[in-house]
């Protein structure tokens, strides 16, 4: 539940709608299994590390362990950057739906409130944010269960009027009515829709018999999530049209799970809506607090973060790093100032990149860590769970990682006239990483860690 309530947010909710309008029915269902393919090797990758080393905020550890410590370094503060924004984005898009209901009220109000929830949740136990996590998650699996239902019995014509059947597939160009530069507009998009899943890995350290459950939650939830967005886009497909102009909104009035249910006859289907996307901005809030005062507590522990935020209170909560953490976050304060939208875009491309930075971080940690164990003699027979089609898992999912990451806002480059603006924001993180990775490889003199050299003693209790 962790995991799915990370990964399925806005991005399924909101923008599904323009990925059908950009590369067609067909398209966007080709570049979403893609995108699948490549988080199913990010995650069974994960699923080895974590289940041999769990440790909570584990990527940092795994870059610096299985190498080089420059690199754990620059994943880690990536990573915590990344979730940090991430709240400040959140809260400021919790403003902007909740003046669906109070148009005239403050927005301060709004993401002061949200902010106070979020941390209380954190701030009580590991148990409160697992708790928060799991209702926040029921409520958003529950609206995509009932909106797959209600999509399939409109198909067929048992709601809704005349059967839709495939005539959506079907009609003038489609289903692949954007062409290879379509599916691969909405391949790189896609992928920001998949940010959280790795999130089971920050908790493996504070969970019950990690070796067990992480790897098992890992293998579930993938194919959850992935049935989920694929159930979810053939539905909206098949159902609307390609070509309606509101498939281009990113509006809750006219997001494409409203239009279904609104076409299945539901009158309160933009409330309803308005709520179940409500409780996916505050679960990704919950998420990013906990995910990256975490990551702050594993960098303290391994002298690459200020001591303090190493230390936990009486209920093991690392409260040092929930207080900074939090303090970015108020920048979605500045939506007072600078206005709603404007603020969410600044946030949004500020951490854009970075999701597919720390993919790859753990794609090579875990081709590293492989490569060591078979090196220094080790028995793959003696991991708690062994990463399926290894090399290539981990080659593909860096190799798609560096193409997104290269490539991700080319369409930039194509208008006639090229906005700056958007193409620094879209690239911040990039030299970002880099000035983080060589600058503390530089200060510290810090080398790649050599196959024979990874110490794999102090794990020898997670072997079978």
């Amino acid at each position: 539940m962790i995991s799915i309530g990370g990964a399925i947010g806005t991005g399924l909710f909101l923008s599904s709608g323009a990925a059908i309008s950009t590369a067609g029915p067909g398209g966007a269902l080709l570049a979403y299994t893609l995108v699948g393919a490549m988080i199913f090797f990010v995650m069974t990758s994960l699923g080895e590390l974590a289940a041999f080393m769990p440790t909570s905020g584990a990527f940092s550890t795994y870059g610096t362990k299985f190498v080089d410590p420059a690199f754990g370094f620059a994943i880690g503060w990536t990573y915590w950057f990344n979730w940090a924004m991430t709240i400040a984005a959140e809260l400021s898009a919790s403003t902007m739906i909740m003046k669906f209901w109070f148009p005239d009220s403050s927005s301060i109000l709004w993401s002061g409130s949200f902010l106070a929830i979020i941390f209380l949740l954190n701030f009580l136990s590991v148990k409160g944010y697992g708790e928060g996590e799991y209702w926040l998650s029921l409520v958003k699996v529950s609206a995509i269960v009932i909106f797959i239902i209600v999509g399939l019995l409109m198909i067929f014509g048992i709601m809704g009027g005349e059967a839709v059947g495939f005539k959506n597939f079907t009609v003038d160009d489609a289903p692949f009515s954007g062409g290879t530069l379509g599916v691969f507009i909405v391949f790189i998009a896609a992928g920001f829709s998949f940010q959280g899943t790795e999130i089971v890995g920050v908790a493996a350290g504070e969970s019950e018999n990690p070796a067990k459950n992480v790897p098992t939650a890992i293998k579930s939830v993938f194919w959850r999530i992935l049935l989920f967005y694929i159930f979810a886009i053939l539905i909206i497909g098949l159902i609307i049209p390609y070509t309606h102009p509101n498939l281009q909104s990113e509006n809750v009035m006219v997001s494409p799970f409203t239009m279904v249910f609104e076409k299945a006859g539901f009158a309160f289907a933009a409330s309803l809506m308005n709520a179940v996307i409500l409780s996916a901005v505050l679960s990704a809030g919950n998420s990013s607090l906990y995910a990256s005062t975490r990551m702050l507590y594993s960098m303290a522990k391994e002298g690459q973060a200020p001591r303090i935020f190493g230390k936990l209170n009486k209920r093991g909560v690392p409260v040092a790093g929930m207080i900074l953490t939090c303090a970015v976050g108020m920048l979605a304060f500045l939506a007072s100032f600078f206005g709603d939208g404007v603020v969410y875009m600044w946030l949004m491309n500020a951490i854009g990149i970075t999701g597919f930075i720390f993919w790859l971080g753990i794609s090579v940690s875990h081709y590293r860590f492989r490569k060591a164990f078979i090196a220094q003699g080790y028995s793959l027979d003696d991991l708690p769970y062994r990463a399926k089609w290894f090399p290539i898992g981990p080659i593909f999912a860096i190799a798609c990682g560096l193409i997104v990451i290269i490539a991700q806002n080319f369409q930039a480059f194509m208008a006639e006239e090229v906005d700056w603006g958007s193409v620094v924001a879209a690239y911040l993180g990039i030299p970002f990483f880099l000035s983080l990775w060589f600058g503390y490889k530089i200060i510290k003199k810090t080398k790649v860690v050599n196959l024979k050299d990874v110490n794999f003693e102090f794990e020898n209790k997670n072997l079978k």
